[in-house]
């Protein structure tokens, strides 16, 4: 939320950006009265940005930050392309469909039902856009039983992303949290089957976690209910987080279930912009079939040209990643995808094994399930996961310091998302600066200025 500044004097300095060629000012918080010369305002806004963070170095997003000449070329011919203008942008429109048939049949759809899914700005719109299904068809199986349809539930641990806690609070869902422990950072089965009940609207298991990159025993939680529905009479849905492992697990873990190949699983979400490989602004939503999107939650609109159905949050929105989206599966296909997750993996293991050979640390996870790894300080350091994070920054590395969820709050840890455009030569010069860091908070000249109190020139 961003609140309104006070302009106490609208000449003052710092309410005011000047171009030092030209000596234009404009105002910060106001519009300017006049217009500018084009190249002025690009330098003025161009110079500006230069303070930003390196975007190739930030290892805290799990955000695409490098994509292919061409890809960018083709996106940048298709900004001005409203994604939802169906009828005026025929084929834009096709290469959503076609990009919902792969993701469909990626994700292992029944092929004899028919393909039903939606693009979204990203995998959070697509989340509200399952959790309203799951809620609606939740709501008329109560209506048809005769039962209340107050007090609906959701189960999900407390490692969930944000966007899920959103969705409850916003929809009147009421979060059934199942916490983290010390050492075990995933939900399991037992506590998922002991929190459902009769208004318990839907599960949700994640592929691929905010925090520590891991999966979760989606298989294994998948069995339990299908067990406990059948003893209790529940038809208690699954849903599949799969924002960040969506893209990695059928290319480099084929094998597991976790996918549509689970009866139960009814619709899953993922980020074209995280391992989709498409700058931000793409996310995608799934559902087993056609029944499982109650048909009163899609609009038809005509006003644009042509009767066009609709099911999202956002209206308007720019095409161009889908199209992004598209040139990633013809370019790379499944072998392309399968090479490009498997050198990520590799470095990330490669590095999370370095990072722990250095005898300052604790791995929580390694890099295996997704390139994601995150790591904590071992107790007694005389430094802090807050203290590696800054330094790196002074290097140019971003890397997120952040505490676990409740009731392991007091556990702090860094954590490492290795992306396209993160190559191996990064990696050991990454490694070697948390070697450096680490040894400079260990020195003696630095342990001596930490317990004097006084500060540490780098």
């Amino acid at each position: 939320m961003i609140t309104k500044k006070k302009i106490t004097d609208p000449n003052a300095k710092h309410n005011n950006i000047r171009s030092i060629r030209n000596k234009v000012s404009v105002p910060k918080y106001e519009l300017p009265q006049s217009e500018m010369d084009a190249n002025e305002a690009y330098n003025i806004i161009h110079n500006e940005l230069m303070l930003d963070g390196n975007a190739r170095l930030n290892l805290a997003t799990f955000v695409t930050t490098w994509m292919e000449p061409e890809a960018e070329k083709l996106m940048a011919e298709t900004f001005d392309k409203n994604m939802i203008d169906k009828d005026e942008y025929p084929q834009t429109a096709m290469l959503e469909e076609r990009c919902i048939n792969i993701i469909s049949r990626l994700f292992n759809a029944p092929e004899e039902e028919d393909t039903t899914g939606s693009s979204a700005i990203g995998s959070s719109e697509a989340v509200m856009l399952a959790g309203m299904a799951f809620k609606r068809k939740w709501r008329d199986r109560q209506k048809a039983a005769g039962k209340s349809t107050e007090n609906p539930n959701l189960v999900l641990g407390t490692n969930v992303q944000v966007v899920w806690e959103k969705f409850c609070r916003y929809w009147d869902v009421e979060p059934r949290f199942i916490p983290m422990k010390e050492g075990k950072y995933v939900i399991t089965a037992d506590e998922v089957v002991a929190a459902i009940d009769e208004n318990t609207i839907g599960v949700v298991a994640i592929l691929g976690t905010t925090f520590t990159g891991e999966f979760e025993p989606i298989e294994s939680i998948h069995d339990a209910m299908v067990k406990n529905n059948a003893a209790k009479g529940f038809v208690t849905p699954l849903h599949i987080d799969a924002a960040s492992g969506g893209f990695v697990a059928p290319f480099i873990h084929p094998d597991l279930k976790w996918d549509f190949r689970l009866p139960l699983v009814k619709s899953i979400n993922v980020s074209g912009h995280k391992y989709g490989l498409v700058y931000p602004g793409v996310g995608w939503v799934v559902w087993r079939d056609k029944s499982e999107l109650p048909e009163d939650l899609i609009f038809h609109v005509n006003y644009l040209g042509g009767d066009m159905p609709t099911f999202t949050l956002n209206f308007s929105r720019p095409g161009n990643q889908i199209v992004g989206q598209y040139y990633n599966f013809i370019r790379l296909g499944r072998d392309g995808y399968t090479q490009v997750m498997t050198e990520l993996r590799d470095i990330a293991m490669r590095l999370s094994s370095g990072i722990e050979k250095l005898g300052h640390f604790e791995l929580l996870s390694d890099g295996s399930s997704i390139p994601v790894f995150a790591f904590s300080v071992l107790p007694g350091a005389n430094f802090t996961v807050y203290d590696m994070s800054s330094r790196l920054r002074e290097r140019g590395w971003l890397v997120p310091a952040y505490t676990m969820p409740a009731e392991i709050e007091d556990k702090a840890v860094l954590r490492i998302v290795i992306r396209e455009g993160f190559n191996s030569d990064m990696g050991e010069m990454l490694l070697e600066d948390i070697k450096n860091a680490a040894d400079m908070f260990t020195s003696k000249g630095y342990r001596e200025k930490r317990t004097s109190g006084s500060s540490f020139a780098h």
